[in-house]
């Protein structure tokens, strides 16, 4: 993983994106954190990776039938969810160990 300034980012773009196809690269302004840049091959098997690809044919009735289901579900056993944060520190620990592996 690699860490560049906005200005060094701006100054070396085609460095970044040499740089981003190979590892993420980590954008910082004023010593903080703002963005990320993150090849798509990285991202395939991702939901993010899914809004830059054409749907295959009969995607749009699964995602209704997916959404149909788990809206009977929900109606007939209520909600079994986990807390949000409980969610959200998952998904982040997945980021953090995919990146770990870069």
């Amino acid at each position: 993983m690699q860490i560049m300034t906005a200005k060094e980012a701006k100054t070396h773009f085609g460095e970044l994106m040499d740089t981003m196809l190979r590892e993420p690269v980590f954008i910082t302004k004023n010593n903080r954190p703002v963005g990320a840049f993150i090849s798509l091959e990285d991202l395939q098997g991702t939901y993010i990776a899914d809004l830059f690809a054409a749907p295959e044919e009969g995607h749009q009735e699964w995602v209704k039938a997916q959404v149909g289901e788990a809206m009977q579900k929900l109606k007939s056993q209520g909600s079994k969810g986990r807390p949000m944060e409980e969610v959200h520190q998952g998904v982040m620990e997945k980021v953090r160990q995919r990146l770990a592996r870069t």
